[in-house]
């Protein structure tokens, strides 16, 4: 103010500054913001201080999962900061307690910082699965098990909460009859064969076979999800101590990486995603690893059979090959696998199996059977829904659901397949029947394989993401492949199917051999009627589920639990002195279609992920 009134005096700003000192101070000024912004974006560990600028995507609690393992993240996301934002910013935030809450990452898993011992007593549990992966410090991997209950549609335990409000008293009986039958299954199992692999009824002993590398337990960790969601809490805790105790994992033998993925990992990841047991998480991961050796081959498609002793794959012949539905049935466990230990390795191996699929010529868009892991080429055309082929299109149409409906590699493919199958497969018998045919080099065999009949609940259920103008044709479709496999069953005398049926000769839905005319308690039949019902609310597929639980108390069961039959046109059968352990793990849990007693896939209908891992197991080549 002093200045202003000197005469003469004329400042050079309004600031009191001349031009050159404008620039020096402008100079000084953006040095400082280049080096702030620096600061924030260009050194390492910054991510807290861009907190301060970049706020967090909101997203709903539960788990971020698969679509960045399965490759399909947004095209636009970049590898994650060393420390993401919280989902939900708290006080305290260096507090040890909340670092430990659930983080997000932009589309892809959900992370948590180490909370402490606890944490890293659980990754060392976990022997060689890394907690963390290079360049990722201070990151472990952990699921959420909370949010994930939370983002259920129904409870885990029994039934629905409105479920006094349920007139049809009679389903409800018929209800209890399914859970008294799996009760009579395990209490059978226990008390003869508790820790073998699967029962023998009419000798009342156990049985290990061959198999399974010298695991034991197949039907006690094949059964855990059953027993869970049917309310048997004392038979599940039995279940539960016998793994913790017993189910030992230093064996030496040599074992079917199919098998063992889908009833043991399978079985533990479902017991882990109903229950939040650790046990059940680390048993899986620890089992996984002893399965990879099976891809040290030279194009990365796994052997079916891997050495625990060495090593090493099995049936390392160069003229062996590998089987679609076994390596193509690994996918959905193999994903959470590398979702709950952290480590790539899993997902990067199923990937790869994607990878080479889709280099593949494959004839008139077919996928044959058999494939080469050494030269990677088809051995020969021959194509099924049924056996050797079927759950690698059922794990197709799951992936794209468990993706939450981002892996568009899964979609096409399996959109892609479907399409192939109904050109170059279907068939309508000169009876109305619809079947699907198997295919060698251009010839059709007119014959549909018990294990083919999943394909009617699995047409129905990807019918919902079909193209508009198929949707309904493929929801028809559905219905009329489900009703020809129900024929199966009902045009024989014991109202049970046999292993494959026939349409030719005048005969149709019939097998024309004693050798296809035997039944082992295979789900696949009941497993379409479940679906059916859920989809449509039809009561005939209710009614359809309630047949075959009276043919299996009928001519199943005997006095120390159930066993397969010989043959299905006899009304005095012979059993075959087996209780396949997917008996428990699958057929009880589809036996009454549309009863609240279900299987896990459709338990947990999130729409952003149907996280079966997968007890809506592939059957594949069972033997």
């Amino acid at each position: 103010m002093l200045m202003r009134k000197v005469p003469g005096f004329v400042p050079a700003s309004p600031w009191g500054l001349r031009l050159p000192q404008k620039f020096l101070f402008l100079l000084f000024l953006s040095g400082l913001v280049t080096l702030c912004f620096g600061a924030l974006f260009l050194l390492p560990h910054s991510s807290r201080l861009k907190r301060l600028f970049l706020a967090p995507r909101t997203q709903q609690p539960g788990l971020e999962v698969v679509a960045e393992i399965a490759g399909h993240a947004p095209a636009h996301e970049q590898e994650p900061p060393p420390n993401p934002a919280p989902a939900v910013p708290a006080p305290g935030e260096d507090d040890p307690s909340s670092r430990a809450s659930p983080r997000r990452r932009k589309g892809g898993l959900r992370r948590t910082h180490p909370t402490g011992p606890r944490e890293e007593a659980t990754a060392a549990r976990g022997n060689s699965i890394p907690a963390s992966r290079p360049g990722d410090e201070g990151v472990s991997f952990r699921f959420d098990f909370n949010a994930f209950r939370s983002r259920l549609h129904h409870p885990v335990l029994g039934m629905r909460a409105d479920e006094s409000q349920e007139p049809q008293s009679r389903v409800r009986a018929q209800r209890e009859k399914v859970k008294e039958m799996m009760q009579f299954a395990w209490q059978s199992y226990k008390r003869y064969a508790m820790g073998k692999n699967e029962l023998r009824p009419l000798t009342k002993d156990g049985y290990e076979g061959n198999m399974f590398g010298g695991l034991s337990g197949a039907t006690v960790i094949d059964s855990l999800d059953t027993l869970y969601l049917m309310e048997l809490k004392e038979e599940f805790q039995e279940a539960k101590a016998w793994v913790e105790e017993n189910f030992h994992l230093n064996v030496s033998g040599e074992a079917s990486l199919f098998e063992v993925n889908i009833r043991y990992i399978g079985g533990l990841l479902s017991a882990f995603y109903l229950t939040g047991e650790e046990v059940f998480r680390i048993k899986a991961i620890r089992l996984g690893e002893k399965l990879l050796p099976a891809f040290n081959t030279p194009t990365g498609i796994p052997k079916g059979v891997v050495s625990f002793k060495s090593g090493s794959w099995g049936w390392a012949t160069a003229g062996s090959s590998s089987i679609l539905a076994e390596f193509g049935s690994l996918h959905l466990e193999f994903l959470h696998l590398t979702e709950l230990s952290g480590n790539q390795v899993f997902a990067e191996k199923v990937r790869n199996i994607r990878k080479v699929l889709r280099k593949i010529e494959k004839p008139f868009g077919l996928y044959p059977n058999f494939l080469s892991p050494v030269s990677g080429n088809w051995v020969q055309h021959h194509v099924s829904v049924g056996g050797l082929g079927d759950s690698f299109y059922e794990y197709l149409i799951k992936s794209w659901l468990m993706s939450g409906k981002t892996d568009m590699e899964a979609k096409n493919m399996y959109y892609e397949a479907l399409e192939a199958i109904e050109t170059y497969l279907l068939n309508v018998s000169p009876g109305g029947l619809t079947y699907i045919a198997e295919w060698r080099g251009g010839i059709l065999d007119h014959k549909m394989g018990h294990l083919a009949c999943f394909s009617g609940g699995m047409i129905a259920l990807g019918a919902e993401d079909a193209k508009e103008e198929k949707r309904a044709h493929y929801r028809e479709l559905a219905a009329q492949i489900t009703k020809t496999c129900h024929e199966s069953y009902a045009r024989s005398d014991t109202k049970l199917g046999p292993e494959a049926f026939w349409f030719n000769s005048g005969r149709e839905a019939v097998a024309t051999q004693l050798s296809e005319s035997y039944y082992i308690l295979r789900p696949e039949v009941v497993e379409s009627y479940m679906y059916l019902w859920r989809q449509t609310h039809n009561p005939i597929y209710r009614e359809w589920g309630w047949e075959v639980v009276l043919a299996l108390e009928k001519y199943c069961r005997t006095e120390a639990g159930f066993s397969g039959i010989q043959d299905v046109y006899s009304s005095t059968p012979s059993h075959d002195n087996k209780q396949q352990s997917f008996f428990l793990a699958e057929t009880l849990k589809r036996a009454l279609a549309g009863g609240e007693i279900s299987s896990f896939w459709q338990l947990n209908s999130i729409p952003w992920i149907k996280i079966s891992t997968t007890q809506d197991r592939p059957r594949g080549k069972r033997n």
